[in-house]
């Protein structure tokens, strides 16, 4: 049986939280980064976990684990300057393993069935992510604001994460990537490597802000009553 990791990646700077480190914030009374941490936990599909987190946060981020601890948490790792090289230290701490999903630490609602969808999705493509269809009426605008076209909506999705992928097809296409990118599925888009959607959720809600931290604490008291 082939061995799965889950990379969570809170090395961000929070810079939307009004000077607050989000992954530190309370909700439901635990620091948020240990709700994603759990939820890989308890996703039996998954036998490893690396955590990576700012470098300035490292100690008490492992001081916060030690008193809570998670039998697959592999490692915690300092992040680097930007999100790939975050997702590449992480990537570098695991062993042995198959597929890999990363996620962010930011989506703290994920689930471990979420994880266990991704899993199973990624075997036919080598890249599976999670994404929602796009249900909003989207408008192009010019610099000014002033709208030039309304965009169809047909076909588009507002990707999430966890995004599953063969282990050392995501290792490979980090080692060659150029520039920045706002997700691991973008390396792969551009060496031509067909990605596979699986169903997300719209609970699956990112935490940027303090109006998302209350929409989350929102969600996950009615998931828990």
């Amino acid at each position: 049986m082939s061995a799965n990791g889950v990379v969570i990646v809170g090395a961000g700077s929070s810079a939307r939280m009004g000077g607050a480190d989000k992954l530190f914030a309370l909700l439901a009374g635990q620091p948020l980064l240990l709700h994603s941490l759990d939820a890989a936990q308890r996703c039996e599909m998954v036998q490893q976990i690396v955590l990576v987190v700012a470098t300035q946060r490292l100690e008490e981020t492992r001081c916060l684990l030690a008193a809570q601890p998670m039998g697959k948490l592999r490692a915690i790792v300092p992040g680097g300057a930007r999100r790939q090289d975050s997702v590449m230290a992480g990537l570098a701490a695991l062993a042995g393993v198959e597929y890999v999903a990363i996620h962010d630490a930011a989506r703290p609602l994920v689930t471990p069935a979420l994880f266990g969808a991704g899993f199973a999705a990624v075997a036919a493509t080598g890249a599976a992510i999670a994404a929602v269809p796009v249900v909003d009426t989207l408008k192009r605008a010019a610099p000014d604001g002033s709208v030039e076209a309304t965009v169809s909506r047909e076909g588009l999705w507002a990707v999430q994460t966890p995004q599953v992928f063969r282990y050392e097809l995501l290792l490979a296409a980090h080692r060659g990537s150029e520039g920045d990118v706002t997700d691991d599925a973008m390396l792969l888009e551009a060496l031509g490597q067909p990605v596979r959607i699986f169903p997300g959720s719209v609970r699956n809600v990112k935490v940027t802000t303090p109006d998302d931290l209350a929409l989350a604490a929102a969600l996950l008291a009615r998931q828990t009553d």
